[in-house]
């Protein structure tokens, strides 16, 4: 593709006088670069691209931007105000703007994004529509399901538009995305075109990155601004954001955008509300309300708390998109639990077992207000707070627990390169706060493993054990290596080993050998 024509939608950058030519890669790694490369300076927590443009140009770029004055290169180099919203439109041009050609929805908040993405995306199908998905857990195109990767987040701008891109080429016309606070702060989507937003909610979490509630919310607030901000599509529905009205942020969001509002929540003040909410038999029922409309829900989704997941998906669907109430709402039914949410493992045990990845203060609030309201017995709770991020979630999800679970297990979450025994400090005093009292209704197993077993050992007929945090994630992290480990097969390895039966063989952690 040539310079110019890849160059030319960027915002801010400068062209006249500069040499055309063809470009054979881009990236933004200077360890990559090749011959006939263009690459792009991105200025990182770890590390500055700009360093690295001379690397760059010996490998072979044949040209290079950043938001550094003129560095003194010999190959052409174009400055722009924002390095990491050019590469995102960089990246859209070089797949030929492909969000352009779709009707894409974004999803995004704190809580329930993958959940609720999942949910729009099983109504879309379920209304005929040619759809693909692109969440945290994995992306759909047509019949494939392809990982995105270890620990989760929004994958890189020039990954996004790829899987864009192959989407269109497939011939998807609707796709739902799930946006990360951290893919929206570092402009991952920056250059994707949306024409339905919704969030679920914007509560505690990744303080450490953003540095304040407000730059959290801020970064959450790019998807109902610059997301939502190009003209209509011919095919596709007018510019929505869709709002939580029962959230904090709720009239922050509605402040900021320019598109059309529409609203979910628990009250009849909402444009789409529910009533008469009940768990029975192991699924979620409920009465969805809008304008035109009263319908029965019927989910498979376990918890009060995924009524207003459920509620996000339908207003997007039936308010924002035009699909019949009635398709939605099978749409609703039909999809089964998400992998790593609130799932169920079942080895014959006589008391439950479930894998949550609830990591947050209020999804751990949510998962035990659910736990106790699906168990007979007592409530173990097995989780832990990850290091080199938010330190004060340590505190506050350790008071949850101690306010909501019989028994608590605290243990190993992605410690990193902190010491994992000042993490669980932090967390045991935030349980004695609470009225915890360590030895009696919470222990710190630093062997997740461990921590496993001993809560399943402890369990009584009707107890419940639920392991939070990690879900569906594949590896957890020790200092800087990843190693193999997922909470559901940890959980039947535990369980095996309490029942004696043939199972999965408990996966290994550095803690293992303590």
């Amino acid at each position: 593709m040539r310079l110019l024509h890849i160059l030319r939608t960027v915002e801010g950058i400068e062209l006249g006088g500069q040499p055309d030519f063809e470009i054979t890669k881009l990236t933004a790694d200077s360890r990559s670069v090749q011959a006939g490369a263009l690459f792009v300076a991105l200025r990182g927590s770890d590390s500055d691209g700009h360093d690295y443009l001379a690397d760059a140009e010996r490998r072979g770029a044949v040209a290079a931007v950043g938001e550094k004055a003129d560095p003194g290169l010999d190959i052409p180099y174009f400055w722009v105000p924002d390095s990491r919203l050019a590469w995102a439109q960089i990246a859209s041009a070089w797949h030929d703007h492909p969000s352009r050609k779709l009707v894409l929805i974004g999803v995004t908040g704190t809580d329930g994004k993958t959940t609720t993405a999942s949910l729009i995306y099983q109504i879309l199908r379920t209304a005929g529509c040619a759809a693909g998905l692109l969440t945290t857990l994995n992306v759909v195109i047509g019949t494939q399901t392809l990982d995105t990767g270890l620990h989760v987040t929004t994958p890189d701008a020039l990954e996004v538009q790829g899987y864009l891109a192959q989407m269109v080429a497939e011939g998807i016309t609707h796709c739902v995305l799930e946006a990360t606070s951290h893919g929206l702060a570092q402009q991952r989507v920056g250059a994707c075109e949306f024409d339905v937003a919704a969030v679920t909610n914007i509560t505690h979490e990744h303080l450490d990155y953003h540095g304040s509630y407000e730059a959290y919310r801020q970064a959450k607030s790019r998807l109902f601004t610059q997301g939502l901000q190009d003209a209509k599509k011919s095919f596709g529905p007018e510019k929505t954001a869709v709002l939580n009205r029962d959230d904090s942020a709720y009239d922050f969001l509605r402040e900021v955008t320019q598109a059309r509002c529409l609203t979910y929540g628990f009250r009849e003040n909402a444009d789409v509300y529910a009533k008469d909410i009940e768990c029975r038999s192991g699924k979620l029922h409920f009465t969805a309300c809008g304008a035109d409309f009263e319908l029965k829900i019927e989910s498979e989704l376990i918890g009060r708390y995924n009524v207003p997941n459920c509620l996000a998906a339908l207003t997007v669907a039936v308010e924002a998109l035009g699909i019949k109430p009635a398709v939605a709402a099978e749409g609703l039914a039909q999809l089964q639990r998400v992998p790593g949410r609130m799932q169920r493992i079942d080895l014959g045990q006589l008391f439950d077992a479930i894998v949550d990845f609830a990591h947050t203060p209020n999804a751990l609030r949510k998962a035990l207000e659910t736990a106790r309201e699906i168990t007979q017995g007592r409530v173990i709770a097995v989780f832990g707070s990850a290091g080199l991020r938010d330190r004060e979630k340590r505190r506050m999800m350790a008071e949850v627990s101690a306010e909501l679970a019989d028994l608590t297990i605290m243990t190993a979450e992605d410690p990193r390169t902190e010491s994992l025994d000042g993490i669980l400090a932090e967390m045991a005093q935030g349980a004695r706060a609470k009225g915890g009292v360590e030895g009696e209704t919470f222990w710190r197993q630093p062997d997740r493993g461990e921590a496993l077993r001993f809560a399943v050992r402890e369990a009584r007929p009707g107890d419940m054990v639920i392991a939070c945090g990690k879900g569906h994630e594949q590896s957890m992290c020790f200092g800087d290596v990843e190693y193999p480990w997922d909470d559901r097969t940890a959980m039947q390895a535990a369980l095996a080993e309490l029942l004696g039966l043939d199972g999965p063989a408990m996966p290994y952690l550095p803690t293992s050998e303590a």
